[in-house]
């Protein structure tokens, strides 16, 4: 691709977001999804590959129903109460489709069959692109939007996401579509505790781009997609695997990772709150998206191919590890120490 071009794309993802962080009318804040869509699809077809293409017009489908439904929902609430503020969507019917249409854009259960699909459709880069950054401008939505919205829709859209993410990823063997059940599954986890906690779905959504991205990167490294190409990465790069293998259990929220940090606060909020069924049926949802990803250390670690491996030597590789992956697996690594910084300064 023209390097003009992709700048001008990269600069339009940018645009889109900060135009929806800075937006208070309904409008404006539609608008900056539009271009934040619009800019992401020629990345996706950049390859020009038939499965990229495929991937690229579901998710253009998907995000234009769920663009259409929420300019429906908010003009409606302008119909009714004749307010276009983002954080006055106050008629029930229109701030609960409001909800759900967000929790499609970012591949909420029970609106989030369009998000494996598409991530497996698309290379590790872009995949990491439509992983975090086209995440964040919904969920701020989402976050102005939640005072309004009945507290049970944003339950049942965590639980369910939640047990999805967990139930989804037991049986797959391409490791985008895992990563896409472990956004779906920690998208559940932010929902649940957003109308209790907000500043705790910031804190998590935060610690959730940071453990993806360098899951991303390190998986792009050594150009690996499935189960089966992880397992013959030990000897080709030692370092990265140790690193993919320590980040893939912090986003399984397994102490003294980073990744329980989120966990731990959020059950604790849920117990506060005399939530003690959820808590436990989210706390059990982990320990399903948890045995997805012992399953990833295990072949990537614990087995040897049974075949000769073809695979080039370490002595002929170059040492490419790069100061964004560097940064994102030590943060993703060795956070939990600062959990009473974090909760002092969201409270």
């Amino acid at each position: 691709m023209n390097p003009w071009v992709m700048f001008i794309l990269i600069a339009s993802l940018g645009l889109g977001t900060t135009i929806t962080f800075a937006s208070s009318h309904w409008l404006l804040a539609w608008m900056g999804l539009e271009i934040n869509t619009l800019a992401i699809i020629p990345l996706m077809t950049q390859h020009h590959h038939p499965r990229a293409v495929e991937a690229t017009t579901k998710y253009f489908l998907a995000q234009a129903a769920a663009a259409a439904v929420i300019l429906f929902a908010t003009t409606s609430n302008a119909w009714l109460t004749g307010e276009w503020h983002i954080q006055q969507l106050s008629h029930p019917m229109t701030s609960a489709v409001t909800m759900v249409s967000l929790g499609m854009k970012i591949g909420l259960a029970p609106t989030h069959l369009w998000l494996p699909e598409v991530l497996q459709g698309l290379s590790l880069t872009t995949g990491l692109i439509l992983s975090t950054w086209q995440k964040l401008a919904p969920m701020i939505l989402i976050y102005q939007l939640a005072p309004n919205v009945n507290p049970t829709v944003l339950l049942l859209m965590g639980l369910t996401s939640a047990l999805v993410g967990g139930w989804g990823g037991l049986n797959q063997t391409q490791l985008r579509k895992i990563l896409a059940y472990s956004s779906i599954a920690h998208m559940g986890w932010m929902m649940i505790v957003l109308k209790y906690f907000p500043e705790l779905m910031i804190l998590s959504l935060l610690i959730y781009i940071i453990m993806t991205s360098a899951t991303f990167m390190a998986l792009n490294m050594v150009s690996a997609t499935s189960i089966n190409a992880l397992s013959t990465m030990w000897s080709k790069a030692p370092a990265i695997i140790t690193i993919t293998m320590i980040t893939l259990l912090s986003l399984g929220g397994l102490p003294p990772l980073t990744g329980f940090m989120p966990k731990w606060m959020i059950l604790q909020e849920l117990t506060k709150q005399d939530l003690p069924v959820t808590a436990t049926i989210m706390a059990l949802s982990a320990l399903l998206s948890l045995f997805f990803y012992l399953r990833l250390c295990y072949s990537m670690t614990l087995t040897s191919v049974p075949n000769t491996n073809n695979n080039k030597t370490p002595w002929r590789l170059k040492a490419t590890v790069k100061a964004p992956l560097s940064l994102m697996a030590v943060a993703s690594i060795a956070m939990l120490p600062i959990t009473p910084a974090a909760v002092a300064l969201l409270t």
